[in-house]
């Protein structure tokens, strides 16, 4: 039976790999275009985790009161992540700073599972979520740092002019000091990134758990839901959405 059970791993893995790429690709060709094929791309996103949340809560929810409240905190929740991947990160002609919070929220994932895979140990929250340890998400950590460094390299050039033109400035001292603030910062989003991604992840189980579903949803090969896949990412874009309206109201 052990045996038997190999080939059917590795057909999963096989499956999962394959809508992992095709998701890859239909997203970042939605991303490419823009436009209206990008707007109708997040519209149609949002609206399918909708409607697995919508699922999730007629499982655990009987009142309908609760119900309601339920769907109005999914409301705004998801529609304030998309607006957020609409607007604030995807200016006219820029897909660049959506890029990097995704391409964050993947070296979150892959992070935290290579390291919980690795070491083990301790579980942030057991009985919502047994697979997730504190040894993953330090990895999840790493793995943003990582993202934001590769993208520091790649706009290398770009940052090597700023720094000498403040460095002609305000001399260089205190542009190495405003450079190592910048670094700091940066390690701090990383950190917080991890932690709200993972958050998340932990909203998402908790719901599936009290619906005594696995998934939310079956619409991806291998993968279940579209709210399995963007969990993280939605709370990220979340938090993105309220600190950019905070700050919006503070100016």
């Amino acid at each position: 039976m052990a045996g038997a059970d190999i080939p059917a791993k590795r057909s999963d893995l096989r499956v999962r790999v394959i809508s992992a790429v095709m998701m890859i690709v239909v997203a970042g060709l939605a991303l490419l275009l823009g436009g209206w094929i990008w707007v109708g791309f997040v519209v149609a996103v949002v609206l399918g985790i909708l409607a697995e949340w919508t699922q999730l809560v007629a499982r655990f929810e009987p009142r309908l009161p609760m119900r309601v409240l339920w769907l109005l905190a999914g409301l705004c929740y998801l529609g304030l992540a998309g607006y957020c991947a609409l607007v604030w990160l995807t200016p006219v002609g820029r897909f660049w700073p959506l890029l990097v919070v995704v391409l964050s929220v993947i070296g979150v994932d892959v992070g935290a599972y290579f390291a919980g895979r690795t070491f083990g140990g301790p579980k942030i929250a057991p009985k919502i979520s047994p697979s997730k340890t504190w040894a993953g998400l330090a990895g999840g950590i790493v793995g943003t740092w990582i993202v934001f460094a590769l993208t520091c390299l790649y706009y290398r050039d770009f940052l090597t002019s700023l720094f000498d033109l403040q460095a002609a400035n305000i001399g260089r001292p205190a542009a190495l000091h405003l450079m190592y603030g910048n670094i700091a910062r940066l390690a701090g989003y990383g950190v917080l990134t991890a932690v709200v991604a993972q958050a998340g992840d932990f909203l998402e189980s908790a719901m599936k758990r009290r619906a005594g579903v696995k998934d939310s949803g079956s619409i991806i090969p291998g993968h279940g839901g579209l709210f399995d896949r963007a969990d993280g990412m939605v709370a990220v874009l979340f938090a993105l959405g309220v600190a950019s309206l905070v700050w919006s109201m503070g100016q």
